[in-house]
Protein backbone atom coordinates (compact mmCIF):
# COMPACT_ATOMS: atom_id res chain seq x y z
CA UNK A 1 0.00 0.00 0.00
CA UNK A 2 0.80 3.75 -0.70
CA UNK A 3 2.50 5.80 1.84
CA UNK A 4 -0.07 8.34 0.87
CA UNK A 5 -2.98 5.77 0.78
CA UNK A 6 -5.97 6.25 3.15
CA UNK A 7 -6.33 3.83 5.57
CA UNK A 8 -2.39 3.01 6.32
CA UNK A 9 -2.74 1.71 9.80
CA UNK A 10 -1.71 5.13 11.20
CA UNK A 11 1.87 4.08 9.41
CA UNK A 12 2.95 7.75 7.80
CA UNK A 13 5.26 6.07 4.78
CA UNK A 14 6.50 10.21 4.00
CA UNK A 15 9.84 9.45 2.57
CA UNK A 16 10.91 13.24 3.48
CA UNK A 17 9.52 12.78 7.15
CA UNK A 18 12.35 10.41 7.88
CA UNK A 19 10.05 7.68 9.89
CA UNK A 20 7.36 10.17 10.43
CA UNK A 21 9.27 12.33 12.94
CA UNK A 22 8.55 15.57 10.80
CA UNK A 23 8.12 17.82 13.88
CA UNK A 24 10.59 20.56 15.07
CA UNK A 25 12.15 21.81 12.48
CA UNK A 26 14.46 19.88 10.89
CA UNK A 27 14.95 16.51 10.03
CA UNK A 28 16.96 15.75 13.44
CA UNK A 29 15.35 12.26 13.79
CA UNK A 30 15.53 11.13 9.77
CA UNK A 31 17.89 11.32 7.00
CA UNK A 32 15.60 13.13 4.71
CA UNK A 33 16.86 16.47 2.76
CA UNK A 34 17.69 19.50 4.74
CA UNK A 35 14.64 22.08 4.80
CA UNK A 36 14.88 24.75 2.16
CA UNK A 37 13.96 27.67 4.50
CA UNK A 38 17.05 26.24 7.38
CA UNK A 39 19.65 26.28 4.39
CA UNK A 40 18.77 30.20 3.46
CA UNK A 41 18.58 31.22 6.98
CA UNK A 42 21.85 29.45 7.74
CA UNK A 43 23.65 30.86 4.62
CA UNK A 44 22.24 34.71 5.77
CA UNK A 45 24.06 33.75 9.19
CA UNK A 46 27.32 33.03 7.33
CA UNK A 47 27.27 36.46 5.75
CA UNK A 48 26.00 38.58 8.02
CA UNK A 49 29.21 36.91 10.57
CA UNK A 50 31.41 37.77 7.80
CA UNK A 51 30.35 41.49 7.10
CA UNK A 52 29.76 42.32 11.09
CA UNK A 53 25.59 41.35 11.60
CA UNK A 54 24.69 39.71 14.61
CA UNK A 55 24.10 36.28 15.10
CA UNK A 56 20.70 34.84 16.08
CA UNK A 57 20.04 37.31 19.28
CA UNK A 58 16.80 38.90 19.99
CA UNK A 59 14.53 40.38 17.34
CA UNK A 60 16.00 43.72 16.97
CA UNK A 61 19.65 42.47 16.87
CA UNK A 62 18.41 39.94 14.14
CA UNK A 63 16.82 42.96 12.31
CA UNK A 64 20.03 44.80 12.31
CA UNK A 65 21.88 42.30 10.96
CA UNK A 66 19.77 41.72 8.10
CA UNK A 67 20.38 45.28 7.33
CA UNK A 68 24.20 44.73 7.57
CA UNK A 69 24.12 41.85 6.18
CA UNK A 70 21.91 43.20 3.02
CA UNK A 71 24.59 45.97 2.71
CA UNK A 72 27.78 43.58 2.54
CA UNK A 73 25.83 42.06 -0.21
CA UNK A 74 25.45 44.97 -2.58
CA UNK A 75 29.01 45.79 -1.44
CA UNK A 76 30.75 42.86 -2.72
CA UNK A 77 28.70 42.79 -5.91
CA UNK A 78 29.80 46.16 -6.63
CA UNK A 79 33.35 45.16 -5.72
CA UNK A 80 32.84 42.52 -8.21
CA UNK A 81 31.83 44.78 -10.73
CA UNK A 82 34.65 47.13 -9.93
CA UNK A 83 36.78 44.01 -10.87
CA UNK A 84 35.14 43.10 -13.95
CA UNK A 85 35.38 46.30 -15.70
CA UNK A 86 38.73 46.63 -14.97
CA UNK A 87 39.23 44.05 -16.63
CA UNK A 88 37.63 45.35 -19.88
CA UNK A 89 40.62 47.64 -20.10
CA UNK A 90 43.56 46.72 -22.58
CA UNK A 91 46.12 48.94 -25.10
CA UNK A 92 45.82 48.29 -29.29
CA UNK A 93 49.63 48.24 -30.31
CA UNK A 94 50.50 50.48 -33.58
CA UNK A 95 51.16 47.42 -35.38
CA UNK A 96 48.46 45.77 -34.44
CA UNK A 97 44.10 45.28 -35.28
CA UNK A 98 41.86 43.81 -32.20
CA UNK A 99 38.77 41.82 -34.27
CA UNK A 100 36.12 41.78 -31.65
CA UNK A 101 33.52 39.13 -31.67
CA UNK A 102 30.35 39.80 -29.29
CA UNK A 103 28.64 36.35 -27.83
CA UNK A 104 30.19 34.34 -31.19
CA UNK A 105 29.23 37.49 -33.81
CA UNK A 106 31.61 40.07 -35.61
CA UNK A 107 31.02 43.78 -33.54
CA UNK A 108 34.03 45.52 -34.97
CA UNK A 109 37.93 45.62 -35.74
CA UNK A 110 39.99 47.88 -33.03
CA UNK A 111 42.58 50.32 -33.82
CA UNK A 112 45.52 51.36 -32.11
CA UNK A 113 45.21 53.20 -28.23
CA UNK A 114 43.43 52.37 -25.05
CA UNK A 115 40.10 50.06 -25.61
CA UNK A 116 37.82 48.87 -23.22
CA UNK A 117 35.54 45.63 -23.78
CA UNK A 118 33.38 44.19 -21.67
CA UNK A 119 35.23 40.80 -20.36
CA UNK A 120 33.26 37.23 -20.56
CA UNK A 121 31.07 39.31 -23.38
CA UNK A 122 33.67 39.93 -26.08
CA UNK A 123 36.67 37.95 -27.41
CA UNK A 124 39.56 39.86 -28.31
CA UNK A 125 41.35 38.22 -31.41
CA UNK A 126 44.51 40.50 -31.95
CA UNK A 127 46.37 40.82 -35.57
CA UNK A 128 49.93 41.87 -36.70
CA UNK A 129 49.00 44.20 -39.83
CA UNK A 130 52.57 45.41 -40.31
CA UNK A 131 54.88 42.25 -39.73
CA UNK A 132 56.36 40.54 -43.28
CA UNK A 133 55.85 37.32 -42.52
CA UNK A 134 57.63 34.46 -44.73
CA UNK A 135 57.19 30.89 -45.87
CA UNK A 136 59.78 28.62 -47.70
CA UNK A 137 57.97 26.28 -49.94
CA UNK A 138 60.31 22.94 -52.05
CA UNK A 139 59.03 20.61 -54.20
CA UNK A 140 60.22 18.62 -57.27
CA UNK A 141 57.90 19.05 -60.09
CA UNK A 142 56.84 18.22 -63.76
CA UNK A 143 57.90 20.37 -66.69
CA UNK A 144 56.30 21.06 -69.95
CA UNK A 145 58.44 18.46 -71.73
CA UNK A 146 58.01 16.15 -69.15
CA UNK A 147 61.20 16.62 -67.16
CA UNK A 148 61.66 17.06 -63.57
CA UNK A 149 62.62 20.27 -61.69
CA UNK A 150 63.06 20.70 -58.10
CA UNK A 151 62.05 24.54 -57.17
CA UNK A 152 62.89 26.19 -53.85
CA UNK A 153 61.09 29.65 -52.82
CA UNK A 154 60.41 31.98 -50.57
CA UNK A 155 56.61 33.66 -49.88
CA UNK A 156 56.69 37.19 -48.05
CA UNK A 157 52.97 37.92 -46.87
CA UNK A 158 51.61 40.51 -44.62
CA UNK A 159 47.68 40.68 -43.22
CA UNK A 160 45.55 43.36 -44.73
CA UNK A 161 42.33 42.72 -43.76
CA UNK A 162 42.21 41.38 -40.21
CA UNK A 163 38.40 40.36 -40.22
CA UNK A 164 39.05 37.69 -43.05
CA UNK A 165 42.46 36.58 -41.99
CA UNK A 166 40.26 35.37 -38.25
CA UNK A 167 37.15 34.70 -39.33
CA UNK A 168 36.52 33.29 -42.99
CA UNK A 169 39.63 30.91 -43.07
CA UNK A 170 40.36 28.73 -40.40
CA UNK A 171 44.15 29.28 -40.74
CA UNK A 172 45.11 30.77 -43.59
CA UNK A 173 49.06 29.84 -43.05
CA UNK A 174 48.05 26.30 -44.66
CA UNK A 175 45.87 27.56 -47.06
CA UNK A 176 48.81 29.79 -48.16
CA UNK A 177 50.98 27.23 -48.38
CA UNK A 178 48.50 24.77 -50.51
CA UNK A 179 47.63 27.55 -53.13
CA UNK A 180 51.61 28.46 -53.15
CA UNK A 181 51.98 24.47 -54.00
CA UNK A 182 49.07 24.82 -56.79
CA UNK A 183 50.57 28.15 -58.60
CA UNK A 184 53.77 27.09 -58.17
CA UNK A 185 52.71 23.59 -60.00
CA UNK A 186 50.36 25.38 -62.97
CA UNK A 187 53.56 28.02 -63.69
CA UNK A 188 56.11 25.35 -63.94
CA UNK A 189 53.82 22.91 -65.71
CA UNK A 190 53.35 25.27 -68.70
CA UNK A 191 57.36 25.91 -68.94
CA UNK A 192 60.01 24.40 -70.49
CA UNK A 193 63.14 22.77 -68.48
CA UNK A 194 65.67 24.98 -69.75
CA UNK A 195 63.54 28.34 -69.35
CA UNK A 196 63.11 27.30 -65.78
CA UNK A 197 66.88 26.95 -65.19
CA UNK A 198 68.42 28.99 -66.31
CA UNK A 199 66.83 33.13 -67.91
CA UNK A 200 63.05 32.41 -66.61
CA UNK A 201 63.19 32.37 -63.21
CA UNK A 202 62.27 35.72 -62.79
CA UNK A 203 59.57 35.14 -64.99
CA UNK A 204 58.79 32.27 -63.05
CA UNK A 205 58.45 34.28 -59.59
CA UNK A 206 55.92 36.99 -61.00
CA UNK A 207 53.23 34.43 -62.58
CA UNK A 208 53.53 32.76 -59.43
CA UNK A 209 53.14 35.82 -57.14
CA UNK A 210 50.25 36.97 -59.56
CA UNK A 211 48.49 33.24 -59.32
CA UNK A 212 48.62 32.56 -55.85
CA UNK A 213 47.32 36.54 -55.01
CA UNK A 214 44.47 35.48 -56.89
CA UNK A 215 44.07 32.41 -55.32
CA UNK A 216 44.28 34.46 -51.90
CA UNK A 217 41.37 36.82 -52.74
CA UNK A 218 39.25 34.21 -54.01
CA UNK A 219 39.98 32.50 -50.73
CA UNK A 220 39.01 35.73 -48.84
CA UNK A 221 42.48 35.08 -46.50
CA UNK A 222 42.93 38.67 -46.01
CA UNK A 223 46.67 38.17 -46.62
CA UNK A 224 48.71 40.15 -49.33
CA UNK A 225 51.72 38.82 -51.06
CA UNK A 226 54.43 41.36 -51.02
CA UNK A 227 57.25 39.50 -52.72
CA UNK A 228 57.90 35.87 -54.19
CA UNK A 229 61.36 34.55 -54.42
CA UNK A 230 62.90 31.55 -56.47
CA UNK A 231 65.91 30.27 -54.35
CA UNK A 232 66.87 27.32 -55.99
CA UNK A 233 66.30 25.90 -59.02
CA UNK A 234 67.84 22.42 -60.13
CA UNK A 235 67.76 18.98 -61.26
CA UNK A 236 66.84 16.08 -59.16
CA UNK A 237 70.27 15.01 -57.12
CA UNK A 238 69.82 11.61 -59.51
CA UNK A 239 70.84 13.32 -62.39
CA UNK A 240 72.42 16.46 -61.02
CA UNK A 241 76.02 15.65 -62.53
CA UNK A 242 73.91 15.47 -66.01
CA UNK A 243 72.56 18.58 -65.91
CA UNK A 244 75.60 20.28 -65.13
CA UNK A 245 77.08 19.19 -68.03
CA UNK A 246 74.25 20.44 -70.22
CA UNK A 247 74.25 23.62 -68.55
CA UNK A 248 78.05 24.07 -68.87
CA UNK A 249 77.33 23.28 -72.07
CA UNK A 250 74.86 25.55 -72.77
CA UNK A 251 77.40 28.37 -71.24
CA UNK A 252 79.96 27.84 -73.76
CA UNK A 253 76.98 27.90 -76.74
CA UNK A 254 76.30 31.59 -75.25
CA UNK A 255 79.64 32.59 -74.58
CA UNK A 256 80.85 31.17 -78.69
CA UNK A 257 77.86 33.52 -80.16
CA UNK A 258 78.62 36.56 -77.58
CA UNK A 259 82.74 36.12 -79.21
CA UNK A 260 81.29 36.14 -82.51
CA UNK A 261 78.69 38.84 -82.27
CA UNK A 262 81.72 41.07 -80.80
CA UNK A 263 83.85 40.37 -83.65
CA UNK A 264 81.13 40.67 -86.12
CA UNK A 265 80.42 44.28 -83.90
CA UNK A 266 84.16 45.38 -84.68
CA UNK A 267 84.55 43.91 -88.36
CA UNK A 268 81.09 45.04 -90.11
CA UNK A 269 81.79 48.82 -88.63
CA UNK A 270 85.29 48.80 -89.78
CA UNK A 271 84.29 47.13 -93.33
CA UNK A 272 81.77 49.94 -93.84
CA UNK A 273 84.36 52.79 -92.86
CA UNK A 274 86.97 51.08 -95.02
CA UNK A 275 84.13 50.98 -98.19
CA UNK A 276 83.00 55.01 -96.88
CA UNK A 277 86.10 55.94 -97.29
CA UNK A 278 86.74 54.18 -101.07
CA UNK A 279 83.83 55.61 -102.06
CA UNK A 280 85.09 59.39 -100.93
CA UNK A 281 88.46 58.65 -102.51
CA UNK A 282 86.87 57.64 -105.65
CA UNK A 283 83.99 61.07 -105.21
CA UNK A 284 87.71 62.98 -104.27
CA UNK A 285 89.50 61.65 -107.65
CA UNK A 286 86.80 61.88 -109.97
CA UNK A 287 86.18 65.76 -109.12
CA UNK A 288 89.40 66.29 -108.78
CA UNK A 289 90.09 64.87 -112.69
CA UNK A 290 86.84 67.15 -113.72
CA UNK A 291 88.34 70.35 -112.25
CA UNK A 292 91.97 69.48 -113.76
CA UNK A 293 90.42 68.71 -117.01
CA UNK A 294 87.65 71.46 -117.00
CA UNK A 295 91.43 73.60 -116.11
CA UNK A 296 93.31 72.76 -119.08
CA UNK A 297 90.41 72.96 -120.96
CA UNK A 298 89.97 76.42 -120.02
CA UNK A 299 94.07 77.02 -120.43
CA UNK A 300 93.97 75.79 -123.23
CA UNK A 301 91.22 78.15 -125.17
CA UNK A 302 93.11 80.95 -123.69
CA UNK A 303 96.53 79.55 -125.10
CA UNK A 304 94.94 79.36 -128.15
CA UNK A 305 93.86 82.98 -127.79
CA UNK A 306 97.01 84.08 -127.40
CA UNK A 307 99.00 82.18 -130.09
CA UNK A 308 96.35 83.56 -132.58
CA UNK A 309 98.15 86.61 -131.75
CA UNK A 310 102.07 85.80 -131.43
CA UNK A 311 102.26 82.47 -132.65
CA UNK A 312 106.12 83.09 -132.64
CA UNK A 313 106.49 84.20 -129.03
CA UNK A 314 103.73 81.82 -128.25
CA UNK A 315 105.40 78.39 -129.48
CA UNK A 316 109.25 79.28 -128.82
CA UNK A 317 107.51 79.37 -125.30
CA UNK A 318 105.73 76.31 -125.07
CA UNK A 319 108.71 74.82 -126.50
CA UNK A 320 110.76 76.15 -123.22
CA UNK A 321 107.81 74.83 -121.50
CA UNK A 322 107.51 71.53 -122.73
CA UNK A 323 111.84 71.01 -122.26
CA UNK A 324 111.87 72.58 -118.97
CA UNK A 325 108.98 69.59 -117.55
CA UNK A 326 111.43 67.02 -119.29
CA UNK A 327 114.44 68.32 -118.06
CA UNK A 328 112.90 68.30 -114.62
CA UNK A 329 111.98 64.69 -114.08
CA UNK A 330 115.24 63.58 -115.58
CA UNK A 331 118.92 63.57 -114.58
CA UNK A 332 120.69 62.82 -117.64
CA UNK A 333 120.02 64.13 -121.24
CA UNK A 334 121.37 62.74 -124.75
CA UNK A 335 121.71 65.65 -127.12
CA UNK A 336 122.37 65.07 -130.97
CA UNK A 337 124.13 67.70 -132.46
CA UNK A 338 123.19 69.23 -135.91
CA UNK A 339 126.25 68.21 -139.32
CA UNK A 340 127.70 65.73 -136.00
CA UNK A 341 127.70 61.94 -135.95
CA UNK A 342 127.95 61.58 -131.96
CA UNK A 343 125.39 61.96 -129.56
CA UNK A 344 126.42 64.23 -126.38
CA UNK A 345 125.44 63.13 -123.10
CA UNK A 346 124.97 65.72 -120.27
CA UNK A 347 125.14 64.39 -116.94
CA UNK A 348 122.62 66.90 -115.33
CA UNK A 349 123.49 65.48 -112.02
CA UNK A 350 126.85 66.14 -111.46
CA UNK A 351 126.98 69.08 -112.98
CA UNK A 352 124.43 70.47 -110.17
CA UNK A 353 126.24 68.70 -107.68
CA UNK A 354 129.70 70.04 -109.75
CA UNK A 355 128.44 73.86 -109.66
CA UNK A 356 127.06 73.57 -106.10
CA UNK A 357 123.19 74.27 -106.98
CA UNK A 358 120.20 73.21 -104.51
CA UNK A 359 119.17 70.69 -106.57
CA UNK A 360 117.88 67.18 -104.89
CA UNK A 361 118.56 64.39 -106.91
CA UNK A 362 115.69 61.67 -106.34
CA UNK A 363 116.39 57.86 -105.83
CA UNK A 364 114.38 56.96 -108.63
CA UNK A 365 116.64 59.48 -111.02
CA UNK A 366 114.76 62.27 -111.15
CA UNK A 367 115.68 65.90 -109.57
CA UNK A 368 114.28 68.92 -108.80
CA UNK A 369 115.94 72.40 -109.51
CA UNK A 370 115.15 75.25 -108.58
CA UNK A 371 115.19 78.25 -110.85
CA UNK A 372 119.10 79.18 -110.46
CA UNK A 373 120.05 75.66 -111.14
CA UNK A 374 117.94 75.58 -114.24
CA UNK A 375 120.10 78.68 -115.39
CA UNK A 376 123.50 77.00 -114.66
CA UNK A 377 122.72 74.04 -116.19
CA UNK A 378 121.50 75.88 -119.03
CA UNK A 379 124.78 77.82 -119.87
CA UNK A 380 126.65 74.42 -119.19
CA UNK A 381 124.57 72.97 -121.71
CA UNK A 382 125.08 76.32 -124.23
CA UNK A 383 128.92 76.34 -123.30
CA UNK A 384 129.62 72.77 -123.91
CA UNK A 385 127.49 73.02 -127.30
CA UNK A 386 129.29 75.83 -128.57
CA UNK A 387 132.33 74.28 -127.50
CA UNK A 388 131.16 70.72 -129.50
CA UNK A 389 130.79 72.86 -132.67
CA UNK A 390 134.23 75.13 -132.94
CA UNK A 391 135.92 71.13 -132.47
CA UNK A 392 133.58 70.00 -135.49
CA UNK A 393 134.51 73.41 -137.21
CA UNK A 394 138.00 72.79 -136.73
CA UNK A 395 137.82 69.57 -137.80
CA UNK A 396 136.32 70.20 -141.03
CA UNK A 397 139.10 72.87 -141.97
Amino acid sequence: MAWNEPGGNGNNQDPWSGGGNRGGGGNRGGEGPPDLDEALRKLQEKLNGIFGGGGSGSGSSSGKGSSLGTGGILLLIAGLLVVWAAMGFYTVNEQERVVILRLGKFHDTQLPGLRWNPPLIDQRFPVNVTQVRSKDHRALMLTEDENIVEVGLKVQYRVTDPQSYVLKVRDPEISLGHATESALRHVVGTSEMHFILTEGRELLATDVQNRLQAYMDSYGTGLRISKVNIESTSAPTQVQSAFDDVIKAREDEQRVKNEAESYANGIVPEARGKAQRMLEEANAYREEVVAKAQGEADRFSKLQTEYAKAPVVTRERMYLDAVSSVLANSSKVLMDVEGGNNIMYLPLDQIVNRRGGGGEINLGGSSSLDSRSVDAVADEVIERLRRRQSTIRREER
